[in-house]
């Protein structure tokens, strides 16, 4: 048993050492072939080593530069609100309103926009740079528009005083 154990593994061990020979047919085609035929004159074929890769480890991930999540400064050139009144109150008799923001360069993904309203966040996040407040009430208020990412906070415009004006029907 064990000597047809060791003509098996040689008989699989030749195939790789074979040698690879070159030819012409009668047809005048080159064939490449691993034995020589009888009565055409092969020649042996030089095969150059192998290319060979080394296994790597695996890299540890490199730690990202903000790691402990402080807000990035200045990640747009211009980020503010505009389309309110400077001069005058606001009217919005349901104090309701949109107001635009001007943003350069453009929002980046997963960047939000996000009002800031009395200092407070205001409403959903969104990535459109037309946003909407409702039933806002009459007075003084302060405005902003914050840059988040998640709840990390990237950027924030600075503040827009702006009276909002309503009419009051008994």
């Amino acid at each position: 048993m064990g000597r047809t154990f060791l003509y098996i593994l040689l008989l699989i061990a030749l195939p790789a050492a074979a040698q690879i020979y070159k030819y012409t047919d009668a047809n005048g085609n080159t064939v490449y072939s691993d034995h020589s035929p009888d009565g055409v004159q092969a020649q042996p074929v030089e095969l150059p080593p192998l290319n060979r890769v080394e296994p790597q480890a695996p890299s540890a991930p490199s730690a990202p530069e903000n790691d402990d999540r402080e807000p990035a400064r200045n990640a747009y050139d211009t980020l503010e609100l505009a389309g309110l009144p400077s001069e005058e109150a606001l009217r919005a008799n349901n104090g309701t309103f949109t107001v635009n923001v001007q943003i350069k360069p453009r929002l980046q993904p997963p960047h939000q926009l996000r009002l800031v309203l009395d200092d407070e966040p205001y409403g959903q996040p969104s990535n459109v740079p037309i946003l909407q407040l409702v039933n806002v009430d009459r007075g003084e208020h302060r405005l902003a528009v914050q840059v988040i990412d998640g709840q990390t906070i990237i950027q924030q415009s600075p503040p827009v005083a702006l009276s909002v004006q309503r009419v009051h029907k008994p």
